[in-house]
């Protein structure tokens, strides 16, 4: 499960693939393999979560980056939602019967 992680990343700036690779592992502790990375975040852009746009950089090729949509921050914040329901029921605490 990483769109979560690649959404959330973007609310902060659009990034290329490699730097959200990067930012992942910095800030989550993982490191995604190079094609589930690029196969999400072809799914979130297809899905209309993300759009894209080709940045020269100086003596260097073009780096695709990738930015959140609105669309794509309705999506987090109803995983947001989710994930919050879902800890909540797993660790909360059980009465005895």
């Amino acid at each position: 499960m990483l769109w979560p992680y690649i959404l959330r990343l973007l609310q902060e700036r659009p990034m290329y693939a490699y730097e959200l690779r990067q930012e992942i592992n910095k800030n989550f502790g993982w490191k995604p393999p190079m094609v589930t990375s690029y196969t999400v975040l072809y799914r979130l852009q297809r899905k209309g979560y993300l759009t894209t746009e080709w940045q020269e950089q100086r003596g260097k090729p073009a780096r695709k980056y990738y930015k959140i949509t609105d669309k794509g921050r309705g999506l987090l914040k109803e995983a947001d939602e989710y994930f919050t329901d879902l800890y909540k029921k797993l660790f909360k605490k059980r009465t005895s019967p």
